[in-house]
């Protein structure tokens, strides 16, 4: 009987180990699903807002038609993306460049800059803007805890067995992003 014990002991807690760890990577896989979910709802909503923001600027700002033909371009082309998340990134920033081109011209457009209903839809684009860096920074902490699990011992051992892969970063690719605006930019 000891002798069975001695055996059965280091196999359970072996077969314990194993099963914790694929079910916390299986968690932590979710959540990173769950998280890019979120990420998607909320680009899907500024998708949603901005054609409404460039039939407002099209109103008052006839001559800028090439800027807002290529903001529609930009967004056909970012909700078209389904690709990694480093790829969405790459579409998101050149989108948000875009957005930020248009809100732009309504500075120069004092009537639009009044107007009631471009007002609030760039107050819902701010918002939006918002929650899609608040997801994101969720989905970043998720990649970040799975990718410590698939590179980390033991538990990378447990990753390799079962096919867990590590996840890329949906961040920005341009350092101009990355810098806080200067007090000169601000003000100028």
């Amino acid at each position: 009987m000891p002798e069975l014990l001695i055996f059965l002991v280091p196999v359970v807690l072996a077969l314990v180990f194993l099963i914790a760890n694929y079910n916390r990577l299986v968690s932590v896989r979710q959540h990173l699903r769950d998280s890019w979910g979120t990420i998607d709802v909320e680009m899907q909503r500024r998708y949603d807002l901005i054609p409404n923001l460039v039939e407002t600027v099209k109103a008052y700002a006839k001559h800028e038609r090439e800027l807002l033909a290529d903001v529609a371009r930009l967004r056909a082309q970012a909700m078209a993306n389904s690709g990694s998340a480093a790829s969405q990134a790459v579409d998101e920033q050149a989108l948000e460049i875009g957005v930020g081109r248009l809100l732009a011209v309504g500075e120069a457009y004092p009537d639009l800059k009044a107007d009631a209903h471009f007002l609030a839809l760039q107050r819902e684009l701010t918002n939006t803007e918002d929650r899609i860096a608040a997801a994101r920074r969720f989905y970043n902490g998720n990649v970040r805890e799975l990718n410590e699990l698939c590179q980390a011992f033991p538990t990378n051992v447990v990753a390799g067995m079962f096919g867990f892969e590590q996840a890329s970063y949906f961040e920005t690719a341009s350092e101009r992003e990355r810098m806080a605006p200067s007090v000169e930019q601000i003000s100028s």
